[in-house]
């Protein structure tokens, strides 16, 4: 049996950060280790420049998630008006950028997953300093607002973290959540549940005789926030009938 502190991600929109390249800005089907980092680091009140706490914190947990709603993907199509860079000069406001008397337009897209719904589970390494029951602790009194990768993305459901045992990851990921209708259907009905769920998760692949794993490299491992730098990490994907799958 292993501990496990287990979440839901719920919003109308969210956006999970994947390789930008020129002003397209993608997102992934579910949350990225970066993204469940991050929300973990505004709950627990560390501030984006403190990489020592960031980084004592990446290397406490290990992440996995089910995705139990295929998501929509919705593109947004952005004009910005930015200065001109200049040697020099740096800007950390919004009104400060627009006093400039030159300005220029970027034109830039940025893509969101709506009306998905995931379920996070966290286990700790060998390295720790975090407790599960601190990030539970943190879940339910964050310091920093949450949000679902963007600022725009607010948080539609509460998070009802729990920390539970569980003889696989699997089955923890499987936990129920209260309906947040009056029934498991109606919430089929309202968030579009076909019966299938996708398990994304980091470690040992498994049942490797399950030709289903799909194994994949992703850039979402943080390598350094002020350079805004991820390298690769090894991620497994399975997407079957809820419940059907190969023990882990």
């Amino acid at each position: 049996m292993s501990e496990y502190l287990i979440f839901r991600l719920y919003g109308p929109m969210a956006s999970w950060g994947a390789e930008a390249v020129g002003g397209d800005r993608h997102t992934g089907m579910a949350p990225t280790r970066s993204a469940v980092l991050g929300l973990l680091g505004a709950a627990l009140g560390i501030k984006r420049d403190d990489e020592t706490q960031l980084g004592l914190l990446q290397a406490s947990v290990r992440i996995a998630v089910k995705q139990t709603v295929p998501s929509t993907l919705m593109r947004d199509y952005h004009t910005t008006q930015v200065p001109t860079r200049a040697r020099g000069v740096s800007h950390y406001t919004r009104k400060s950028e627009l006093s400039e008397n030159e300005l220029n337009t970027i034109l830039s897209s940025r893509d969101y997953r709506c009306d998905g719904l995931w379920i996070v589970a966290i286990r700790l390494s060998a390295d720790v300093t975090f407790t599960l029951a601190q990030l539970k602790n943190a879940l339910l009194r964050p310091k920093y607002v949450l949000s679902l990768g963007r600022k725009s993305c607010p948080l539609s459901l509460p998070l009802a973290p729990k920390v539970m045992s569980a003889d696989s990851l699997f089955k923890a990921l499987d936990t129920p959540f209260p309906s947040v209708t009056r029934s498991k259907k109606e919430d089929d009905f309202l968030f579009g549940s076909n019966g299938r769920a996708t398990y994304y998760w980091e470690g040992e692949k498994g049942d490797s005789s399950d030709k289903a794993i799909l194994t994949t490299h992703v850039w979402d491992e943080p390598l350094s926030r002020a350079r805004w730098q991820f390298k690769q990490r090894e991620m497994h994907q399975l997407s079957v009938e809820e419940g059907n799958h190969v023990s882990l």
